[in-house]
């Protein structure tokens, strides 16, 4: 323990742009480490980028094809006998509440890879995850890691713009993820709980590159600051709708769809204003979950928007798509449609939420067989909804 305590001191005092140095020289000293690399998930998911100063001299890994893959992809430990020396090489998840940001690999001797070491140092890898959180605030060396190519700038506002790509806590779990990752234009998703609720929201943007981006920023921002003051859904959907119509005249709108639960019931409102689509898995049958539509944002002056109740039920899972995904169309002119996301949901409901969007997108991008022309987001929401105290 004494060990944890000193390794973690060390990361935690160190400066933003030093904390991997800082990690690498702690579990040298403390753990008998012979070599330690850190590993950040691309904005594709495709593949893992070394951390190192620009520019990169290592080589990139396959998210599919390698062990620090299966790590990253089963969220757990995995140990490997190294190909030289009898050591063990450690792949160890950098995961901060359910938002996987890479792998931290620690190469130990043989007699070091006890499970009490491998306890702490998955702890280390966690604590590391969280400072480098942080730390993005101050230095730039952890986005860049992310970069298996430049983004454009639409989709550098827009990543920036986003909560994270995952969230978990003990009543739900949520992962999301855009595509083309690199350049993404006006499609968004965002999320905010308390201890009670869970307010999450999915737009697109009209139009193309800085444009899209800009009026989507605009949308969320706005949904954001009506959030913020602790209005309802319907209310932050008409403050948003005067934001965006005060600025482009209805000439511009954002299509939303917002929806709020209670943690403790699972029982939510919804207002639907455009386009994004909710599909749900219960009991093993998937369907779109349809609501009134109402107008999207921006496109009349003072619309008045209502929410609608909505039930979620433990077990559920909840696919949010944008037309990006439920409109995208073969190479032989074919379009996606109903049933064929209904058998997609199908394929991957073993995943858990955080792998379940890139999962749809590669299957989508398959039956595509062309570069996109439009954004494609998947939002998947899987609830557990809270036990009852009187049942323990």
């Amino acid at each position: 323990m004494t060990n944890i305590l000193a390794a973690g001191r060390a990361v935690r005092t160190a400066a933003p742009h030093a904390l991997f140095d800082a990690m690498r020289a702690a579990l040298i000293e403390f753990y008998e480490a012979l070599e330690v690399d850190l590993l950040m998930a691309d904005y594709s998911l495709t593949c893992l980028q070394p951390v190192t100063a620009l520019p990169h001299t290592s080589q990139p890994l396959s998210v599919e094809s390698s062990p620090e893959g299966r790590a990253f992809g089963s969220q757990e430990p995995f140990g490997q006998y190294a190909a030289q020396g009898g050591a063990v090489d450690l792949h160890l998840p950098v995961t901060v509440r359910g938002d996987r940001l890479g792998i931290l690999t620690v190469r130990l001797p043989k007699r070091r890879c006890t499970p009490d070491t491998v306890e702490e140092l998955t702890e280390l890898a966690e604590l590391l995850g969280h400072e480098i959180v942080v730390a993005e605030r101050d230095t730039d060396l952890y986005l860049q890691a992310r970069r298996a190519s430049r983004l454009t700038l639409a989709s550098e506002m827009q990543w920036q713009l986003l909560p994270a790509r995952a969230c978990k806590r003990p009543e739900y779990a949520i992962g999301a993820q855009l595509e083309p990752a690199y350049d993404i234009h006006g499609d968004n998703f965002d999320w905010s709980s308390s201890a009670e609720s869970l307010t999450l929201s999915v737009t697109n943007g009209m139009g193309e590159g800085i444009e899209a981006s800009l009026l989507t920023n605009l949308a969320v921002n706005a949904l954001r600051n009506a959030r913020r003051a602790g209005i309802d859904i319907a209310d932050q959907a008409a403050l948003a709708d005067q934001a965006v119509y005060a600025q482009y005249r209805g000439a511009q709108y954002v299509s939303t769809l917002i929806l709020s639960f209670e943690l403790a019931t699972g029982r939510g409102q919804v207002v639907d204003a455009g386009s994004p689509q909710l599909w749900r898995q219960r009991d093993k049958v998937v369907e779109h979950v349809a609501f009134e539509a109402q107008l999207p944002l921006g496109m009349f002056e003072e619309t008045a928007y209502v929410a609608q109740d909505f039930q979620a039920l433990p077990g559920d899972r909840l696919i949010f798509v944008s037309d990006g995904v439920y409109s995208a169309v073969s190479g032989a002119g074919e379009a996606y449609g109903e049933r064929a996301l209904a058998r997609a949901i199908q394929a991957v409901s073993l995943l858990p939420a955080a792998a379940v969007p890139r999962a749809l997108l590669q299957e989508l991008a398959s039956y595509r067989d062309a570069e996109a022309e439009d954004d494609a987001l998947v939002l998947c929401l899987d609830w557990f909804g809270r036990a009852d105290p009187s049942s323990s």
